[in-house]
């Protein structure tokens, strides 16, 4: 069988991840995208205009650029987020993050291992098939979904599909934005309240 290398450093990828990995490692995968990015910003403005940002590290730990120093970021204390700006100008960590706030209904939608060898797997299909327009970009893993838009939920919510799993959250919590648009998606959220409500 042909060893898989990471598509960035082009190391040999370890036998528990090479299956459905396409990186050795967060920083690789980051490093990628961003060597792969355009100069036109896929995040919509409804997201870059607030102060909700944080840095994370490659085990996803939110870290604050807020002050002087870095240090470990909360998804609940406004004082450790930043402007989108600030954090994309940082180079703490391997990535961006959004914190989501209930004063703004911004909420996301992480479909865990939707991708598949880089195809909608058929559970996922449906759930993306029934979207309004809106901005979905794929996870840090690449084998995920995060779908971004309008809307409320009482608290975050995961509901288990076999190997799989769907996140709900709007409040407390912060998530990976990787700047990598699934399939085309539009620089523009959505109400996903219809969409919520038969998730959950």
């Amino acid at each position: 069988m042909k060893t898989k290398r990471c598509e960035h450093c082009r190391e040999h990828l370890l036998a528990r991840h090479a299956h459905n990995a396409r990186f050795c490692s967060g920083r690789c995968r980051m490093a990628a995208h961003r060597a792969g990015r355009s100069d036109t910003d896929p995040v919509p403005s409804a997201m870059t205009r607030r102060k909700q940002w944080v840095r994370h590290t490659d085990r996803k730990v939110p870290l604050s650029v807020a002050g002087p120093k870095i240090r470990p970021a909360s998804s609940t204390d406004p004082e450790t987020w930043s402007t989108y700006s600030k954090v994309r100008r940082s180079t703490a960590g391997v990535g961006v993050g959004f914190v989501l706030s209930w004063a703004d209904r911004l909420v996301c939608i992480d479909l865990d291992h939707a991708l598949l060898d880089g195809e909608l797997r058929p559970w996922a299909r449906k759930i993306v098939a029934g979207l309004p327009e809106t901005y979905i970009e794929v996870s840090p893993s690449g084998s995920g979904l995060h779908i971004w838009g309008f809307g409320s939920v009482e608290r975050g919510r995961r509901i288990r599909r076999g190997d799989s799993s769907i996140e709900v959250y709007n409040r407390g919590r912060y998530m990976t934005v990787t700047r990598q648009p699934f399939e085309g998606a539009p620089s523009k959220l959505a109400d996903l309240t219809r969409v919520i409500n038969d998730l959950l």
